[in-house]
């Protein structure tokens, strides 16, 4: 009994009546109605009964739990009233199982406002498990003398008094279920434009066994790209794939980064048969700007393994044509070609990459300077050709000893230095021959090892790069050969293990070199170019701007579109609105009123459109469009 709090409850024992009781209906879980018919309570069953005073304390102290979950609820003021069925299954599972009782019995407290108005009923049953079942109330009398439950539709009358529940009828119509509100289309001006996105691996973040199983020949990159598109719920719009010894990288462009990207590494986790979550281990993803600032990064030559190196260039270059490469069918004479997936933003994002890099190397050193153990081989000899053998590196004769490919890579530098004449010397003539092929415009002779000797002396810089795991230039050799005491001789041993004795320096006329030299000259240059780094990242943050103020403007061509139909919308809208006014005109007086109308309205939009168009950073675009879009309700 919880009168002193304006409290009270009606405990009623189950009894036998002569006929059903009318059902009270209370709500379910997840919406759904029970109906239980409860025994009829006997006359004056009210608060303070036999059975409510013979209640346990456990049970009371139950009562008053839940009595605190109902307030919490934002029940106030309960007042007795008498009960005459049983609820419905608690819709509250905190509840379930919350009140027992000694006997089955029924509960129903009910709140009012301060006018006296129901405001809300509980009804508690207790048969072994008890349980919370909120009532509410659609309407109530100020008197207090009855209201009305809703449920599913009908309305059901509550007498405060006798609790009498009956049905009335249906419940009125406020219209029905509530319309879904359709959702605003967005205008043309406010869809969201394509941006750019990089998934990819590089020398820097994965092994060479997963850059091997990603890897795709020059000529199937535009079959990969146009694969990537095509692959899942299609959110990526356009792609172009690089893929060289030391990177394989996709740039797309979508709306969506994050479906975009999850697309592409599904597509490279299938085609790989790399698990995504083993691959996501050395992919990187990069998106927007970041993903700009990458490839331009590439092909300045400043994301190499060799900073400043030239090859990565071309390769970009080779990726903006493959992705801007026309599709071609197949016929009689020629095979079908697949074309590029290079859209708009991919494209022009590659051309300036390409742009970029040529601009590094132009304006910057960075390419300059050697740093490879071939590269610095060509550049030393140079530097030191006049002061040991007394000749320029292009009129000194040239011999090479080996044909792998440190000799190769050695030819490539000589040739770019000028250099039109060499002698080969090797144990079998194939590789010899296979390599003299790849240069064509250097005139290479070719003689075996055993007419060395001979050619040596008739040399004055010569080069070993052999696989012979001990020196055979040495002291004693050179000695025996006489080489060195007719004319001054230099040797520049690249090879590891040495082919050339450090001790061949003891001998009058001969100077030789190796790699702990050459790789002074490596170190020096590196560093060179490092310090051109910092350069080379202003020019390309001067290109990055220029690209991100093109890809801006895009946002303004369908501002531009929404603004002009707008404009002809309302300008159609008011001469409509005087048509009748303009029946008594001729047709060339008709044209001039619409000629006249258009006019206005271009002069109007003149200012804003060239706003718009005007060359600007990013953020200062933005705020234009938002400007704009504000302005016009666009």
């Amino acid at each position: 009994d919880c009168a002193g709090n304006g409290v009270g409850f009606a405990a009623v024992p189950p009894h036998q009546t002569q006929g059903p009781s009318p059902p009270l209906y209370a709500p379910a879980l997840k919406g759904e109605w029970e109906a239980q018919a409860a025994p009829a309570a006997p006359p004056g069953a009210l608060a303070r009964t036999h059975t409510a005073r013979k209640m346990s304390f456990v049970a009371l102290f139950r009562l008053h739990v839940a009595l605190f979950l109902a307030l919490v609820l934002g029940v106030q003021g309960l007042v007795s009233a008498p009960a005459k069925s049983a609820g419905a299954t608690c819709p509250l599972r905190s509840l379930r199982n919350s009140l027992r009782f000694d006997a089955p019995t029924v509960f129903l407290p009910t709140t009012r406002n301060q006018r006296g108005q129901l405001v809300a009923s509980y009804a508690f049953t207790g048969s072994g498990a008890g349980s919370l079942v909120p009532v509410l109330p659609c309407g109530a009398s100020k008197r207090g003398g009855g209201g009305f439950l809703r449920r599913a539709g009908e309305l059901l009358r509550l007498q405060a008094t006798s609790l009498e529940g009956e049905v009335v009828g249906p419940a009125p119509d406020k219209g029905g279920k509530k319309k879904k509100k359709k959702k605003k289309q967005r205008a043309p001006g406010s869809t969201k434009p394509l941006e750019v996105h990089v998934v990819g691996l590089s020398h820097h973040n994965a092994e060479v066994e997963v850059r091997e199983k990603l890897a795709v020949p020059e000529d199937q990159w535009n079959e990969a790209s146009k694969a990537i598109c095509e692959f899942g719920n299609q959110n990526i719009k356009e792609a172009a794939v690089l893929s060289t010894c030391n990177r394989f990288e996709v740039y797309v462009a979508s709306s969506d980064a994050r479906a975009a990207m999850y697309d592409a590494t599904k597509y490279l986790s299938e085609r790989s048969g790399i698990p995504m979550s083993k691959l996501r281990e050395s992919l990187f993803m990069l998106s927007g700007e970041e993903a700009v600032w990458h490839l331009l990064r590439v092909a300045g030559g400043l994301d190499s393994l060799v900073v400043g190196e030239g090859q990565i260039l071309a390769q970009v270059k080779a990726c903006f044509e493959r992705g801007t490469e026309l599709p071609v069918e197949a016929d009689e004479d020629r095979e079908a070609v697949v074309g590029g997936s290079a859209g708009k933003v991919v494209s022009k994002l590659l051309n300036t990459a390409v742009a970029s890099g040529k601009r590094v190397r132009s304006e910057t050193a960075i390419s300059r300077g050697a740093v490879s153990i071939s590269s610095a081989a060509a550049e030393f000899s140079a530097s030191r050709a006049e002061a040991d053998v007394g000749k320029s590196l292009k009129d000194a004769s040239i011999l090479i000893i080996g044909a792998g490919k440190m000799t190769k890579l050695l030819l490539t530098h000589l040739n770019s230095a000028g250099i039109s004449k060499a002698i080969l010397l090797n144990r079998s003539r194939p590789r010899m021959e296979a390599l003299a092929a790849e240069y064509p415009d250097m005139e290479i002779q070719m003689g075996l090892m055993d007419e060395c000797w001979d050619r040596v002396r008739q040399s004055d810089i010569v080069f070993t790069s052999t696989s012979s795991e001990e020196a055979f230039v040495t002291k004693e050799v050179l000695e025996q050969e006489k080489v060195g005491q007719e004319r001054p001789i230099m040797f520049v041993d690249i090879s590891v293990p040495r082919n050339v004795d450090r001790d061949t320096n003891d001998l009058e006329g001969v100077a030789s070199y190796n790699v702990d030299d050459l790789k002074a000259v490596v170190a020096r240059n590196t560093a060179m170019r490092q310090r051109e780094v910092l350069e080379a990242e202003i020019l390309l943050a001067e290109e990055k701007a220029k690209y991100r103020g093109w890809q801006e403007s895009l946002g303004a061509v369908p501002a531009i579109n929404a603004l002009q139909k707008k404009a002809e919308d309302f300008r159609a809208a008011e001469l409509q609105k005087v048509a009748g006014k303009l029946d008594k005109l001729s047709s060339k007086e008709r044209d001039a009123v619409e000629r006249l109308s258009r006019g206005i309205v271009n002069k109007l939009l003149h200012g804003p459109m060239t706003s718009v168009r005007a060359n600007e950073n990013p953020e200062d675009k933005k705020r234009t469009l938002n400007t704009l879009n504000k302005m016009f309700g666009l």
